[in-house]
This record gives structure tokens, C-alpha cells and sequence, in this order.
């Protein structure tokens, strides 16, 4: 039982407790997963980690929480996790973010599916856990996640994970993999915008799409009709320049009605060279073209900055979980335990990159200080 009214708690109390028959309840739900949270938050990887925790904070924790029969142990902590449902315990963090009442039009939502390497079990004949992500950049949220046991399943997970969103206004960016006319449609009937990469497994339209910027280029790029924005940057001894051309879409791609709402389509140049040549770890130099779809008019301004941003989701999301929370190294398996605890993850990284209370600190450094003070933690677990 919560002692505490805080949302970032309250929003578990839903969750249905699989344990039965109840009578036999020692421990009570609420307090495992707010001591699963708060561990996560607080360098734990492994149940015995939690139960350390748990046991070092005890006396902070019963400002918060009952713990009628004390800390449970780290053997309760895992069994307890793995029965749980994580449809529903998507549903209670989806709970939470939907009290923050976020403004997302205009924004991007940048998804993208991870693979957690060490997930799979081949005794069980389990296989690595595979989840589909939504991160808005611009405001440093995973806006929601779903569980898929295999990488092919993410054409069917991303249009699941979008029904459980409330995309309106918003801009939705996918790679090629999910270019697929009913994601489209649903993202148009969703009142979304989208940008998506187009590559070989849409052999027509890539090669549509292709031709139609070579008789652009080939005709010495008069077509004013084409819109241009370049940038230019320089870092760990390279320089890398993109190129967004976008038009127009063509009437042979828009009169099939196939692409719902397509309104542009667009080339991106990549172009790499080293700073040194002569350096030893010298990058070589490197080109390479790849086009998209969108739905959003044919302006460079508007949709470049969307393209370039759609890689957050793998540098502050996907890089980040394996970095900072070993997500890749750990050895959660049994049950539904590594979905529940990707979720946690993706949770507790929306909350330590939305705090203020700790401004030019790593998340290394945070989850470190919130792990040694208690104001740090509530900080990180309140918002204050």
C-alpha cells in the first residue's frame, strides 16, 4: 500500500496483482515495482542488486511505501516481475505520460525497434527480446514501447505500438523497413504527419522515386520545384555533410493512391571525409544516397530537420540503454521479466533526461548521485 501520492507511483496501483491466491500475499505488489523503479534508477541491474538497495534504503523507502512484511527478497523481487502482464504494465506507464498532458504537434516521434542481445534463453528455447520505441527528442520521452520476440515482427508491432499513442499534430519518422502502405494509412487516419525512408523492399517506388532525382540532376537541377538544405559538421576527425533535396511527389507515385496523404518525396546525400588523412585511425571518405517519403509539403526547412533527428532514437535512446543501463549485458530472461524490465529501463531514462535538478550531469552521473542521496533520487522520482 502507497503511503504516497505521488504519480510516478500511483500510476502501478491499477495493475493487476498475478499472484494467487491472495491470502498468501506477503509482500504487496505496489512495493516491488516501486523498488524495481527506484533500483533502476539507482544503478541496480539484478534482482540481488534490488534487494541491496531496498534493504540500504529501507527507511526512505517506508516514507513512500508500506512494507508491512519488510523487504522482500531478491527471489520474490524476480518471480513477481516475470508473472507479470506487459500489455498492462505498458498501459500503467502509458498512464503516467498521458498525465503530462504533452503538446506533441509539430513534434517528431521517432520509432525504431532494439534487440536485447542477451535476453534469450536456450533452454527454455526463449528468444532475445526484440521492442519497438517511440522517442520524441524535443522532449526527451520514450512516448511508449511494445515487446515483439523476433526483429521481422516490428511491421506488425509498430502500427500496435501507434494505436496505444496519441499522435495527433505530431510527425512521424520510420526506416525502410516499416515503408508499408497500412502504417502509412494508419498514420494519416491517426491525423499524424510522416517521414519514411524508402529503400529496396519498395522496389517500385525506390526506383520511381530514383529516377525522378537523376532526370533532376541529369538536367542540370533546374526544376525549381526542388528544395535544398545542406549542413556541414565537423567532429571525431571527420567532416560530414548531408544534403536534403525534396519535390513534389510525382504524379505516376501519387495517382496510385497506394501512399495515403504523400505530399513530397525527398534525397538525402551523406558525404564523409577525414579531418587528417595521414592519421592512422583516419575515416575514409564516403558517399551515400538514400530517399523517403512524407507527407508534409515539399519544403527543405520543414521536413530536414526531421530526417536528421530521426537517429535520436538510436543515439539517446537505443545507445544510451546499452551504455548507461548494460541493457545488451543483462541476464534478465525468465518470464515476462525482460519485457517488464525494458519497459523500466525506457521509463527511468525519460525520467533522468526530463529532471533539471542536476543541469550538465551526465546520466552516469545522476543515476550515481541519486543512488548516494535520497534528495537526488526524489528529484529524479518527483520532478521537484
Amino acid at each position: 500500500m502507497l503511503t504516497t501520492s505521488c504519480a510516478t507511483f500511483t500510476c502501478f496501483q491499477s495493475l493487476v496483482d498475478p499472484r494467487r491466491p491472495a491470502a498468501n500475499f506477503r509482500h504487496d505488489l505496489i512495493d516491488i515495482l516501486v523498488i524495481a523503479l527506484c533500483g533502476m534508477v539507482c544503478y541496480c541491474e539484478t534482482w540481488e542488486d534490488l534487494e541491496d538497495f531496498a534493504n540500504e534504503r529501507e527507511d526512505w523507502l517506508r516514507k513512500h511505501l508500506s512494507l508491512a512484511n519488510g523487504i522482500p527478497s531478491h527471489d520474490t523481487i524476480g518471480r513477481v516481475i516475470s508473472q507479470l502482464d506487459p500489455s498492462a504494465f505498458l498501459a500503467c506507464l502509458q498512464e503516467w505520460i498521458d498525465g503530462l498532458q504533452l503538446e506533441l504537434k509539430g513534434k517528431g516521434i521517432h520509432i525504431d525497434g532494439k534487440t536485447a542481445r542477451h535476453s534469450f534463453d536456450s533452454a527454455s528455447n526463449l528468444k532475445a527480446l526484440h521492442m519497438v520505441s517511440a522517442w520524441v527528442d524535443d522532449l526527451s520521452l520514450c512516448l511508449g514501447q511494445v515487446a515483439t520476440d523476433e526483429k521481422s515482427n516490428e511491421i506488425t508491432a509498430v502500427p500496435a505500438l501507434l494505436e496505444l499513442l496519441e499522435i495527433r499534430g505530431a510527425v512521424v519518422t520510420l526506416d525502410a523497413m516499416n515503408c508499408q502502405q497500412k502504417t502509412v494509412q494508419q498514420i494519416v487516419d491517426q491525423e499524424a504527419d510522416y517521414v519514411i525512408t524508402v529503400k529496396d523492399n519498395q522496389p517500385t517506388l525506390h526506383n520511381e522515386i530514383r529516377e525522378y532525382f537523376l532526370e533532376y540532376f541529369e538536367g542540370g537541377e533546374q526544376d525549381r520545384r526542388f528544395r535544398r538544405q545542406a549542413d556541414k559538421t565537423r567532429s571525431r576527425g571527420r567532416i560530414s555533410q548531408r544534403t536534403v533535396t525534396v519535390a513534389p511527389v510525382p504524379a505516376a507515385i501519387r495517382e496510385t493512391g497506394k501512399w495515403k496523404g504523400i505530399r513530397s518525396v525527398g534525397m538525402i546525400y551523406r558525404h564523409r571525409e577525414p579531418v587528417d588523412a595521414t592519421r592512422p585511425r583516419a575515416i575514409g571518405e564516403s558517399d551515400h544516397v538514400t530517399y523517403f517519403i512524407s507527407s508534409l509539403r515539399p519544403t527543405a526547412s520543414l521536413i530536414a530537420p526531421y530526417v536528421h533527428k530521426h537517429w535520436t532514437v538510436e543515439n539517446s535512446l537505443h545507445w544510451t540503454l546499452d551504455v548507461t543501463f548494460t541493457e545488451d549485458k543483462s541476464r534478465i530472461r525468465q518470464g515476462a521479466a525482460p519485457a517488464i524490465m525494458g519497459s523500466l529501463r525506457r521509463f527511468v531514462l525519460s525520467l533522468l533526461k526530463r529532471d533539471t535538478s542536476m543541469p550538465k550531469t551526465s546520466l552516469k552521473r545522476k543515476r550515481l548521485r541519486a543512488a548516494l542521496n535520497t534528495d537526488k533520487l526524489e528529484a529524479v522520482l518527483f520532478g521537484d
